[in-house]
């Protein structure tokens, strides 16, 4: 088992190199960044960006071509909070709760559609928890979603 690679890690560069991996891979996409917080967070660089490629590649996925994803970062009293936030398909409230379960899916038809395993927000979840934060999950059928991460305080 690999030891953890806890680092301070710039949100805000993640995020600028993750917008760059976007485009190229879906040059059709505007990918919108709002970076409104310079904190940095303690933890392990290659998992933090996984969960956040995670989602981002979800709302590309679930959401119509040519509709911006808008990935946030910014703080709020004492936390730090992550958003991607999507204007694609939405996922009916009776799914939220089950949505980071391993292997759930809100329909079956999904996988071979999109390719997932329905591992991904799992993942992210488990990431959350590593540290020290949470997943939470807002959507709307038909009007999209956003997915948020919450960090504790920042440096």
């Amino acid at each position: 088992q690999q030891k953890e690679r806890l680092e301070s890690i710039d949100i805000s560069g993640l995020l600028q190199e993750l917008k760059d991996e976007l485009a190229d891979t879906y040059p059709e996409r505007p990918i919108v960044l709002e970076l409104e917080s310079a904190k940095k967070i303690h933890g392990d660089y290659r998992e933090l960006y996984s969960a956040v490629s995670n989602l981002a590649n979800n709302a590309i996925k679930y959401s119509p071509d040519n509709t911006p994803v808008t990935i946030r970062w910014y703080d709020d009293r004492n936390k730090c909070l992550l958003e991607v936030e999507d204007q694609g398909i939405g996922i009916d409230t009776m799914h939220l709760p089950r949505l980071t379960e391993r292997f759930y899916r809100v329909d079956d038809s999904r996988s071979s559609t999109t390719g997932g395993t329905g591992l991904g927000l799992a993942i992210v979840k488990h990431v959350m928890a590593a540290h020290g934060g949470e997943l939470l999950i807002d959507s709307e059928l038909s009007v999209g979603s956003t997915f948020t991460l919450i960090f504790p305080e920042g440096e």
